[in-house]
């Protein structure tokens, strides 16, 4: 029998593999474009988590697989997202993700994460998300229909997943330590928030009802491990690190749900 280190890897080498397949697909449609626009505002924030769990040491090896996977995905969607622009508007939008994603790459690309680095990271990793959500509010706001809204606030929360994670890492490797409790509490609020209102969604088929009553389940596990703060060691950085994963994956399953929804 697989002991639970080598399901947990088992488990992220899937995650891994399928968030590199669903990026394969070109962007067909409006929703399509929604779903990787939020896709990017994640990755923003996946990545510098990924960053600060290899420097914590934590489950090393996949986090620099999910470190150097992240920045694979983000390149190849930037493209397909300048390309798809549908208006001056959305492609400046773009335009300004690229430049603000070059520096970020650039410290993401550091041979070993360092401590001194992580608050430029942590900055970096602002400034990209910022841009990737007005990208994704501005392809909503294109969209103007019912499934769009729902595809973007579904998204929003596979970031929120991430971007909860990333600032518990940051603390546990004392990087922003006061700003971490507050942006961590507020994510909490705006999952918990967005979660009822996905599940009160009249659009909802059986299967995403089933898939949304997963995600509240795995919400559970994930805020227990988000509440052991304070003198944080390597077994609840690891707890974050695989619970940030799971809810990652079926809140994607969540999003793809509906964007194949009728329009």
């Amino acid at each position: 029998m697989l002991n639970s280190t080598a399901l947990c890897r088992a488990f992220l080498a899937t995650l891994l593999c399928a968030l590199s397949a669903v990026a394969l697909a070109q962007i067909t449609d409006i929703n399509s474009a929604i779903n990787k626009a939020g896709r990017q505002r994640m990755l923003s924030q996946r990545m510098a988590k990924a960053y600060f769990q290899i420097g914590l040491g934590v489950d090393t090896d996949r986090s620099r697989r999910v470190l150097e996977s992240s920045i694979d995905l983000f390149d190849g969607q930037l493209v397909e997202l300048k390309n798809y622009a549908p208006s001056p508007e959305i492609r400046e939008t773009y335009q300004k993700l690229e430049k603000a994603w070059q520096a970020y790459r650039e410290a993401l690309n550091t041979a070993t994460p360092n401590q001194g680095e992580g608050a430029r990271i942590l900055a970096l990793s602002e400034d990209v998300l910022a841009l990737a959500q007005q990208g994704a509010q501005q392809l909503e706001r294109r969209s103007a229909t019912t499934t769009g809204r729902l595809v973007n606030i579904a998204g929003r929360q596979r970031m929120l997943s991430q971007r909860m994670a990333k600032y518990y890492q940051a603390a546990a490797w004392k990087i922003s330590i006061e700003q971490s409790g507050p942006e961590i509490d507020k994510g909490r609020r705006e999952f918990s928030t967005a979660l009822l209102e996905l599940a009160a969604a009249p659009n909802n088929t059986t299967a995403l009802r089933e898939e949304l009553e997963l995600v509240k389940q795995q919400w559970m596990f994930f805020e227990n491990a988000l509440n052991q703060r304070g003198s944080v060691d390597k077994r609840q950085a690891t707890a974050v690190a695989t619970t940030s994963e799971r809810i990652l994956e079926t809140m994607e399953n969540v999003v793809g749900q509906y964007e194949r929804l009728p329009k």
